[in-house]
């Protein structure tokens, strides 16, 4: 099959033939229709995720059709139209019989434990505890749109910071993870101001549904606006992007007992970014984090998209071919994309 390789941390990605995946007997093998390409595939090209062996095949937000399954499989048959969360749980360990699968203790994560969805083939192991059934009337690039930004979101927004009516909701970073937060927080009946340093970006979140915008590149104190915007400050806040700058702005414009949670990745030297512990104490702010969501879930979201309560189709911003992702995920780093990035070419 082709895939896209890399031999190297930070070194070259190549599109090149590589041996057929076979399915584990508790797994399937999954014939890629789409696969997105995420910042954190970057993170992980960079050598930043300890669980990566070289030479290794990116890729962790992917729909597709099951084309041969394990012994051990009896729920599912070739020709089932799939998805699955980027944080597949054992189903055994003390977190997943929690209901907790997302903080799996012997978590499977395509494009990071295993090879990726940046090929034609991609194999799951643990299928039975995690494939999602994607409805007729979900395509394969929407499907792979959700990946992990989409559904990041929509647990750190309605799971984790429990957003109510009428509530004000700061995203900091327009990309795709913010997007999405704009999207379901609106959704949730939710007031949301967008904070970004591209202006085209900040059009798009007003499109979704933000009611105000910020644009931290023009030098004001995205903090006091964000707190005058929202009336006294957000009563949620998320850091979509995953920067000390965004993190720390994030916290510092809540009201007394917000929420922050972090969604964007803080890896490399930006993993222990100074926190404005003053705020969380005088004014007893809640810090939480959102990793991923469990296979359980992704019904209610399926819900909201039937209903027309969000559209994640309209967070697509670009379709490439596997030959052209090598140059879309090196340039991760710069946020030039607005929107997500889909591979819909193999």
């Amino acid at each position: 099959m082709k895939a896209a390789v890399f031999e190297e941390f930070a070194g070259p990605l190549a599109v090149r033939q590589v041996p057929d995946p076979h399915p584990t007997a508790d797994g399937v093998v999954i014939q890629v229709k789409a696969t997105g390409i995420c910042r954190s595939d970057w993170h992980g090209w960079m050598g930043h995720d300890p669980d990566i062996s070289l030479p290794h095949v990116p890729g962790h937000e992917l729909a597709g059709v099951i084309v041969e399954t394990g012994g051990q499989i009896r729920g599912w048959k070739p020709g089932d139209r799939v998805t699955l969360p980027f944080v597949c749980g054992c189903g055994t360990c003390t977190q997943c019989l929690s209901g907790n699968q997302q903080v799996c203790d012997h978590q499977f994560q395509p494009g990071f434990t295993a090879w990726g969805s940046f090929a034609e083939y991609v194999a799951v192991s643990q299928a039975e505890h995690n494939l999602v059934r994607l409805p007729e009337e979900l395509d394969f690039v929407t499907a792979a749109s959700l990946g992990c930004r989409f559904v990041t979101s929509f647990r750190a927004i309605v799971d984790q910071g429990k957003v109510s009516a009428g509530q004000w909701v700061a995203v900091h970073g327009c990309g795709g993870v913010g997007l999405s937060a704009i999207m379901i927080a609106k959704a949730a009946g939710a007031q949301v101001v967008a904070v970004d340093i591209a202006e085209e970006k900040l059009a798009l979140a007003r499109s979704l549904g933000a009611s105000a915008v910020v644009n931290a590149r023009q030098g004001g104190d995205v903090v006091a606006a964000v707190r005058e915007l929202s009336g006294g400050g957000a009563h949620l806040s998320i850091d979509a992007l995953g920067s000390p700058q965004t993190c720390f702005n994030s916290i510092a414009c809540l009201r007394k007992r917000g929420k922050h949670v972090q969604v964007g990745l803080m890896l490399g030297e930006h993993s222990h970014p100074p926190i404005p512990m003053d705020l969380v104490i005088a004014r007893e702010l809640e810090i939480l984090g959102s990793h991923g969501i469990q296979a359980y879930r992704y019904p209610q979201l399926f819900a909201m998209i039937r209903s027309g309560q969000v559209d994640p189709a309209r967070l697509v911003g670009e379709r490439v071919s596997l030959e052209e992702s090598p140059s879309r995920l090196t340039a991760m780093d710069s946020f030039s994309a607005t929107g997500i990035t889909v591979i819909d070419r193999f």
